[in-house]
């Protein structure tokens, strides 16, 4: 069977899935609606995050006050996700105004909502992603006939680990599972590998003999790709763009801390990941998950017409979405200007 009959199914699943997320209301999209007014800071302000290492700026700005510290009177409200498509419903359903997210799901949610209801704002994290498999496969074509993991049906690394099957002509069975259950499987011996985030491929490598067979970031120049980026409703934005520059100030603190202090660091992420997921990680397992992220503002956006395509190739939809319009990189400039930072550039992904 070849990898694109195997993918059939799963990718009308999600082209499915998305396509009802489409289907939201032209208040929530805010189509053929009047321009939205600015109506000063916001009372409240939901945020999403994972609890991966991959979020580390997002743990931290949480645990260390440095978002509600930015925010001043506006309530801080979080939820955490497994993975990009459930934020995705929660943002396009209009129950979280803000989500720390993956660069794939993002796209989807733009895509689908015909452009309408979210925009990119700033990036949070570079890198972090692995195929990791067990030590007897040495080379891709020992995938053949193998069963590897994502984290969920269209996901960022769901996208890329089925582009990447597809380039290398392989038939792999690919499943999607949480990321601790990928774990478990993988010590059980009922799969043979993940495309994961950190800390996931490193508690693959270090706690369950895995090795690493590709790195993502060999996959693209310089070995940058944005791997959590931030997404937020358009309408939040439209209405309350105080309240947004007020998070993005806090990301930023948190991202400096996290890059000045980062023994410290990584401590304050592990006690979060800790209280969210019950169980701390190994020092080994953090420090080697720190070692593979970059902390950066910057989503690269110029990657993102890339990443389009590939959920093309990947099979999880049908056409490449159209991705002009996606950033509004206003305020996050105006942030990093204050700030005395370089400014980010939108390569054109701000425009229609």
């Amino acid at each position: 069977m070849s990898t694109k009959r195997r993918f059939l199914t799963t990718s009308l699943a999600v082209l499915t899935a998305l396509t009802a997320l489409a289907g939201c209301s032209r208040i929530d999209r805010g189509a053929d609606a009047a321009p939205t007014q600015d109506k000063g800071a916001a009372a409240e302000i939901r945020l999403g995050y994972f609890p991966n290492v991959t979020h580390a700026a997002a743990l931290i700005g949480v645990d260390k006050g440095f978002f509600a510290k930015e925010l001043g009177s506006t309530k801080l409200t979080t939820q955490t996700f497994n993975a990009g498509p459930d934020a995705v419903n929660a943002l396009l359903g209009s129950s979280l105004d803000v989500s720390f997210i993956g660069s794939g799901p993002a796209i989807n949610a733009y895509a689908k909502s015909g452009g309408e209801a979210v925009r990119l704002v700033a990036g949070a994290t570079s890198g972090g992603a692995q195929l990791v498999v067990k030590p007897e496969i040495t080379s891709p074509a020992d995938l053949n006939g193998k069963v590897l993991t994502t984290p969920q049906l269209g996901n960022t690394q769901d996208v890329a680990l089925k582009k990447w099957l597809a380039d290398e002509k392989l038939d792999v069975q690919v499943t999607n599972v949480e990321n601790s259950q990928s774990l478990d499987l993988f010590k059980r011996g009922d799969i043979q590998g993940a495309w994961a985030p950190e800390p996931w491929s490193s508690r693959l490598v270090l706690d369950a003999g895995a090795k690493v067979l590709l790195d993502e970031k060999d996959l693209w120049e310089g070995g940058k790709f944005p791997t959590t980026v931030i997404l937020v409703r358009a309408k939040f934005l439209q209405e309350h763009p105080q309240t947004v520059e007020a998070l993005l100030r806090g990301h930023l603190a948190a991202t400096d801390f996290a890059l000045d202090n980062k023994v410290e660091a990584k401590q304050v992420v592990n006690n979060a990941l800790k209280q969210l997921t019950g169980k701390a990680l190994g020092e080994p397992v953090l420090d080697r998950a720190f070692d593979n992220i970059e902390l950066t503002l910057d989503p690269q956006a110029k990657s993102f017409p890339r990443l389009a395509q590939d959920a093309v190739t990947a099979g999880v939809a049908k056409e490449a979405a159209n991705v002009a319009g996606l950033a509004d990189f206003t305020l996050l400039n105006k942030v990093l200007s204050a700030a005395g930072k370089p400014t980010v550039d939108t390569a054109g992904l701000d425009k229609k």
